[in-house]
């Protein structure tokens, strides 16, 4: 087999996922900390190297795993590999794409151009891209493939509730309720934010019914869950039957989690982007079929 699904040692569930599902065979890589917080990686080929890669590694807590990409990479190519892809199904840096005050760096174009440097193409799930509208304006070489699993929570939610109403805490949440609604043909609506700092959030709820409704609040990721729990607690206030949060990125730092439950949410699905607790969809049938569009594959 000249061609591998590669990952590190805790991640091997979702890219054995992803590998049945393509039809590859998996292997992964050794890494060990050194005292002084340093990387050894191993790579499991020597001498059989593969002609191509699929480094599968999701980049919630990016900081140390950039820099295995950087290794990982670097190594395969002086080893002869060919091709190298890169399926992150979570995608990190990408929020800041303007500088916002005087000195603050676009980390958005650069992660960008230092992926594109590394990887002929780079396969992700619902990047967080506010002012562009293609991950290719971010990644400006190779592939750049950009899915969406709105859809598929979509398909979750119509199970559990017959006539929801799926409601995003902001704006930008609009294009992912707006693709879930469409999916599933129900009513939705999008709240209005004003953000204090990271945790400090003020909410607005749309001008829609929402008394007696199954409400399922859908956003892209979940961080500090300070949103999710205002919108909840201001739905449940105007008459909510039950609200319910359904989200890509389970990031969930903290206590978030237990914020958005002390609010009063009711059930929380996300996809297997993040591995956590609450994942219920997995995307490894639609990452696997973007793989197939990157030929020789």
């Amino acid at each position: 087999m000249s061609v591998f699904v590669l990952c590190a040692p805790d991640e091997v569930q979702a890219a054995n996922r992803l590998a049945d599902a393509a039809g590859l065979p998996l292997i992964s890589y050794q890494l060990h900390h050194f005292p002084d917080a340093e990387l050894k990686l191993t790579l499991p080929f020597a001498e059989a190297v593969p002609r191509e890669l699929v480094l599968y590694r999701s980049l919630d807590k990016p900081n140390d795993k950039l820099v295995e990409l950087l290794l990982i990479a670097r190594h395969a190519r002086l080893q002869g590999v060919q091709k190298i892809w890169l399926v992150a199904p979570y995608l990190a840096y990408m929020r800041q794409d303007i500088a916002f005050n005087p000195g603050e760096i676009v980390s958005q174009k650069i992660i960008g151009q230092f992926l594109a440097e590394l990887f002929d193409g780079v396969i992700t799930v619902d990047p967080h891209l506010h002012r562009i509208s293609e991950l290719s304006e971010a990644i400006p070489q190779g592939a750049a493939i950009a899915l969406s699993g709105a859809p598929r929570l979509a398909e979750l939610i119509a199970s559990k509730h017959s006539r929801p109403l799926l409601i995003g805490p902001d704006a930008e949440a609009l294009q992912w309720v707006a693709l879930a609604a469409e999916h599933i043909h129900c009513d939705y609506a999008v709240c209005n934010k004003v953000r204090h700092g990271d945790k400090q959030v003020d909410i607005a709820l749309p001008d829609i019914r929402v008394q007696g409704r199954n409400v399922v609040l859908m956003d892209d990721v979940a961080s500090s869950g300070r949103t999710l729990a205002g919108a909840c607690s201001k739905l449940l206030a105007a008459g909510a039957a039950s609200v319910d949060v359904a989200v890509t990125h389970a990031l969930f730092a903290g206590d978030a989690l237990e914020v958005i439950k002390a609010a009063g949410v009711g059930e929380v699905w996300s996809t297997d982007c993040i591995a956590h607790a609450s994942n219920a969809i997995s995307m490894a049938p639609l990452l696997a079929a973007a793989l197939k569009t990157l030929k020789p594959l």
